[in-house]
């Protein structure tokens, strides 16, 4: 089984560089040709690029080395340069050196240079000049640049199903796609963010992220904290899961507004749509009334379990990210497409 990584701490070297060549030309009838030895090639770097059929940095390994440079040869030949190394991220990945950001990459094709080649050699061939007619002299080619950086994947999701622990996320991500996160008849969280596929007739496929459950404080890194909110800073429009089921819902609401407004200011601002689960429960019924009362969203109440309602949602989240479509090509720019 191959599980979502969304972090990785890479060490990246860059190709050694060839040594210059040290010989001199000599063939019948003309002993001294004087030197002839090429300059080293060049190493290969090391370059991220993003990739959008990657969505995971699980085959992105710990260490990753460029190919060295050819040495300088005779009659002036050079040496080959390195082959430079690709290493293919998702979509979304954010590079970090000593915790500051160095590079976000964000488009599919996007490129970074992790770790540069070192600079071939010179051969002796260089160092001739008229006052040495005869140089012996010949440099090795220069070492690669050598990093640490720290890979992190900030999930590009259409759509980021948020809400407490238990509040029946997983639940509805596989009754909404082919997903298959755990699910289990006791209370326990989602560690590992999940992201399902919801397929339509005209072939647009809308992607929903099943982020790990939120508690309070996770703006101050409890629970899982950072881990969670990373994953909805990249989430175009947010599906707020809340438990019907519970006494006074809407709290669950306001809770959920606060944190990623603590996060990151204008977050719980984004295009969203209330959804209150577990509407099968006969407290559910009770409370949906109240909960519509307290708050301004749209609600749409559903069963993630026996499936009741599940057109409404389909319909709305359609809605959702064609005004996303809509809004990114008035700007000029691309929407996330998967």
């Amino acid at each position: 089984t191959r599980y979502f990584v969304d972090h990785r701490k890479v060490r990246f070297i860059g190709g050694r560089g060839g040594a210059g060549g040290h010989s001199f030309y000599s063939e019948p009838r003309k002993i001294f040709g004087g030197p002839d030895g090429g300059n080293g090639g060049d190493g290969g770097h090391v370059i991220l690029k993003a990739d959008q059929q990657m969505k995971s940095l699980s085959s992105v390994l710990p260490f990753y080395q460029g190919f060295h440079g050819e040495r300088g040869g005779r009659k002036n030949c050079y040496g080959s340069n390195g082959a430079c190394v690709y290493v293919k991220v998702p979509v979304g990945t954010l590079v970090k050196e000593d915790g500051e950001v160095v590079a976000d990459l964000t488009q599919h094709g996007e490129e970074y240079v992790a770790a540069y080649g070192g600079a071939g050699g010179k051969g002796n061939r260089f160092f001739l000049s008229n006052e040495n007619r005869a140089p012996t002299l010949f440099t090795p080619g220069e070492p690669g640049q050598e990093r640490v950086l720290h890979l992190e994947l900030k999930t590009t999701a259409h759509a980021g199903l948020v809400g407490f622990p238990n509040a029946g996320k997983s639940s509805l991500l596989r009754a909404i796609s082919r997903a298959k996160p755990a699910v289990a008849a006791y209370p326990f969280t989602t560690l590992n963010p999940h992201v399902g596929v919801v397929h339509y007739q005209d072939y647009e496929q809308v992607a929903v992220a099943d982020i790990p459950g939120l508690i309070k404080g996770a703006h101050q890194n409890r629970g899982l904290g950072m881990a969670f909110l990373r994953h909805i800073e990249r989430c175009r429009f947010l599906l707020y899961v809340v438990d019907l089921s519970v006494s006074q819902p809407w709290i669950q609401l306001q809770d959920l507004k606060y944190e990623l407004e603590q996060y990151k200011t204008g977050l719980s601002e984004r295009p969203c749509v209330v959804i209150g689960n577990k509407i099968d429960l006969a407290q559910s019924r009770i409370n949906l009334p109240l909960l519509k009362e307290q708050i301004d969203e749209r609600v749409i109440a559903l069963s993630a379990l026996t499936g009741d309602n599940l057109e409404e949602l389909f319909l709305h989240l359609r809605e959702l990210y064609d005004a996303y479509v809509k809004t990114e090509e008035s700007r000029g720019q691309s929407p996330v497409k998967w």
